[in-house]
């Protein structure tokens, strides 16, 4: 059966999708494409061009893929994107989780300077709580401690102290289930 002309040209579109993204990976990722000789060094070519000649070397490549295809560069892709995809989206979680304490921590400060008083360092949080169920090796009294001094000062460095205790306490967490999944 022969493929009509319309899926042909959605093929090569894919392909060429393909070339160009893997074109966009840092060039210490494009050293290592599962590829052969002649082709890597294309690709590595492609990536230091601009303009035109890179839109023509993209082509280039695509034709050659087109005739043979190399599912290893698609599957090569897929792991580089989707480690990306996850970095980005864990990153995303850990400053949702930042901005709702200091938010919290905003919120509270109000309240009780409405009552002519001043925020503690160690003061009542339910979004510490949500902190301490999902990753249980932070550290509580820190959490409040920086959310409190933020909320007194606004200091960017607070915030920022903050994102690096959460990101500690992840990366904490994720090792230990990597531990646990190797050794069980």
């Amino acid at each position: 059966m022969r493929i009509s002309r319309s899926e042909q040209k959605r093929r090569i579109k894919e392909v060429e999708k393909m070339v160009q993204a893997l074109l966009d990976l840092p060039y210490q990722e494009m050293k290592k494409l599962p590829c052969v000789g002649e082709m890597r060094e294309l690709f590595l070519d492609a990536h230091a061009m601009k303009g035109g000649a890179r839109k023509r070397q993209i082509k280039y490549i695509t034709k050659l893929l087109v005739r043979e295809p190399a599912p290893e560069l698609s599957k090569f892709l897929s792991e580089r994107k989707g480690k990306k995809l996850a970095q980005a989206r864990e990153f995303h979680e850990l400053e949702y989780l930042r901005d709702s304490l200091l938010d919290e921590a905003i919120a509270h400060r109000k309240i009780v300077r409405a009552e002519q008083e001043e925020i503690e360092e160690q003061w009542p949080s339910r979004v510490v709580e949500e902190i301490a169920q999902e990753l249980p090796e932070i550290d509580r009294r820190a959490l409040l401690r920086l959310a409190a001094i933020f909320a007194r000062t606004r200091q960017a460095r607070h915030s920022r102290e903050l994102f690096r205790l959460l990101r500690a306490a992840r990366e904490t967490a994720d090792r230990q289930e990597r531990m646990r999944s190797a050794a069980g």
